[in-house]
């Protein structure tokens, strides 16, 4: 059974930093892109970062220079590290892998974990 959890997720204030972990279990993730989205209340899911089996990396422009994605094979997880948080980067964030290169539509990924609360208050 494939499984995808996430963790890190809290209260921070803005300009805090916050480090979310995906840990991937039941298959390998070597050959996948891993990437996050997040989803505000009364918003659709977004895209906000990923990264291929190869090391190339996705940004979306909002968090652009302020957060950034990693990744360990060896121990299937992948790491969103978030710096300079404001109140509009809260929301619900998704681990998300999908085989081949990376796309910004949810609906390209077949699997998911079941979400983190990220709460930045002003």
């Amino acid at each position: 059974q494939v499984q995808l959890v996430e963790s890190g997720g809290g209260l921070v204030q803005a300009g805090g930093s916050l480090r979310l972990s995906c840990a991937a279990s039941g298959r390998t993730f070597s050959s996948h892109a891993m990437g996050w989205f997040r989803q505000a209340p009364g918003k659709e899911r977004e895209f906000v970062a990923a990264i291929t089996w190869d090391g190339e990396l996705h940004y979306t422009g909002s968090v652009q220079g302020r957060f950034t994605i990693s990744r360990d094979k060896a121990k299937n997880t992948v790491i969103l590290q978030m710096n300079s948080l404001k109140p509009e980067d809260t929301a619900v964030y998704y681990c998300a892998a999908k085989n081949g290169r990376v796309v910004s539509t949810p609906s390209y990924y077949p699997y998911w974990g079941q979400g983190t609360q990220v709460t930045v208050s002003s």
